[in-house]
């Protein structure tokens, strides 16, 4: 009896522990998260912080000179310190991005998936997932300038070296290579898990071919030659060639999926910020028809930017547009008005990609207009202008390298609203001239200086890493950066 009573004991105990045990287990969270859900994460973070206007995110809109501010013109001011940008931005690109998109390539590897055809798609996927790693590299690169990259993203090594920059950007240009080629337009990919093009491959190869158009531009200055062959190889591939191929992430009527414009202009009821002097100006002189799809005029109809630097009163200036303030606006990680510009910087540097700088320059400019919401007519009209004119424009510029001028200012307009890739444009090509503002605390930026964080974590390689750069300051140009 006594044996029966210790094992009655034993088995209740058992139970009980068994039981509590269950009560420690989250049944409402899955167990792993597919590799999937992994990518579409990816893209949101990616996608929310390139168009982020939050001056604690992304203050590249303020540094192009879109937008200024009402009331705090620290940023504007060229301050990187005290919102601690840099860190921001690296930390989102590193651990939101790169990393999810790493887990994403483990879990989607690893899985065994139900049918043939479901199994068929892992290729596609993992090369799509590449497509955006060698995106997100591209802009530290462009942002910083040497970063971590062969000891990146590994969680056993919290003190990565930084790669050189040119040498990591032309390892980038061939894994891009690489994964066009990869790609097979026969079959899918994420499908519904994909908000830029909802898993179809085509519209991916067109957009890995206009990346690698963008980042052979970006390398003219510094080595003529490669960056030829890489442009010239890409426009061979297919690059984007309407406003349908446009890489636009599709954003929900929601929170928290709304387009972060929105929250920061509609939900946070805040009034930050007015239309920059810089872009109004400008448009004005041009009599530009995006002007009411950019921005609201004040109550006499008339548009009016504030000074850069200063605070700026709401009421009297002009703001951002209803449409962008929409939730559902979409964002923008590529567009077609951008590849047709870039096309006409590699004619005016004697690339072969065929047509005339003059054809590209008009083209996107049109592109634009109409993908904005203007009309064919306003186009012609505004290219028939002697300021808009591409011949007419380069004879009249008095810059030292015409087309950059002409070419430049265009582009910029069109770039509105994506200040990361406009603020890479004006450190390109010089143009279009920005203001000084009121009381900056540095030179144009060229640069995100590092993290303070990695001063302090990863000091040996930081110190390594500004010293090979020239110098951890906001004025040092990038290697790409000569002119």
């Amino acid at each position: 009896m006594k044996k029966l009573a210790i094992l009655i004991t034993a088995v209740i105990f058992a139970s009980c522990s068994s039981d509590l045990e269950s009560l420690n287990e989250n049944i409402k969270d899955p167990l792993a998260v597919p590799g999937e859900s992994l990518f579409t994460g990816a893209q949101k973070n990616l996608v929310d912080q390139v168009v982020d206007l939050n001056v604690n995110n992304n203050n590249t809109k303020l540094w192009a000179q879109y937008l200024q501010e009402t009331t705090y013109t620290d940023e504007s001011n060229y301050d990187q310190v005290t919102r601690t940008i840099p860190e921001k931005h690296w930390s989102v690109m590193y651990k939101d991005v790169l990393k999810d998109l790493d887990e994403a390539k483990k879990v989607i590897e690893a899985t065994t998936y139900t049918t043939a055809e479901l199994e068929a798609l892992k290729p596609n996927k993992l090369t799509i997932i590449e497509i955006l790693n060698v995106y997100t590299y591209a802009n530290l690169v462009e942002t910083f300038g040497d970063v971590p990259y062969t000891e990146a993203l590994d969680i056993d090594n919290l003190l990565p070296k930084y790669d050189d920059a040119e040498t990591v950007y032309k390892d980038l240009v061939a894994r891009l290579t690489a994964a066009i080629n990869a790609l097979d337009e026969s079959t899918e990919s994420f499908g519904s898990a994909d908000r830029i093009y909802g898993g179809d491959v085509a519209l991916w190869k067109k957009f890995a071919a206009s990346l690698k158009l963008r980042m052979g531009i970006l390398l003219s200055d510094v080595d003529a030659a490669f960056a030829k062959t890489t442009v010239e190889s890409a426009v061979a591939t297919g690059v984007f060639t309407s406003n349908a191929d446009n890489a636009s992430y599709t954003f929900l009527g929601s929170d928290p999926n709304t387009n972060p414009i929105h929250d920061n202009l509609v939900l946070s009821g805040r009034k930050d910020f007015v239309a920059a002097v810089t872009i109004i100006d400008i448009m004005n002189s041009l009599d530009d028809p995006r002007r009411p799809l950019y921005f609201t005029p004040i109550d006499d109809g008339t548009y009016v930017g504030g000074n850069i630097g200063e605070t700026s009163n709401y009421s009297t200036h002009s703001h951002v547009s209803a449409q962008v303030e929409e939730a559902t606006f979409p964002g923008i990680l590529f567009d077609y008005a951008e590849v047709r510009f870039l096309l006409a910087e590699a004619r005016a540097r004697s690339f072969e990609v065929g047509g005339t700088a003059k054809e590209h320059y008009d083209a996107g400019i049109t592109a634009s207009i109409l993908d904005w919401g203007g009309t064919a007519a306003e186009a012609t009209t505004y290219l028939a202008q002697p300021t808009v004119d591409y011949d007419l424009a380069i004879l009249a510029s008095t810059a030292t390298t015409p087309w950059k001028e002409v070419i430049g200012t265009q582009k910029w307009i069109a770039l509105y609203n994506r200040g990361l890739e406009a603020w890479t444009s004006i450190r390109l090509l010089d143009y279009p001239l920005m203001a000084t503002p009121t009381d900056a605390v540095s030179g144009f930026p060229n640069r995100y200086t590092y993290p303070i964080i990695e001063q302090s974590l990863n000091g040996t390689n930081y110190g390594s890493a500004s010293s090979a750069i020239g110098g951890d300051e906001a004025e040092t140009k990038l290697f790409w950066d000569l002119n």
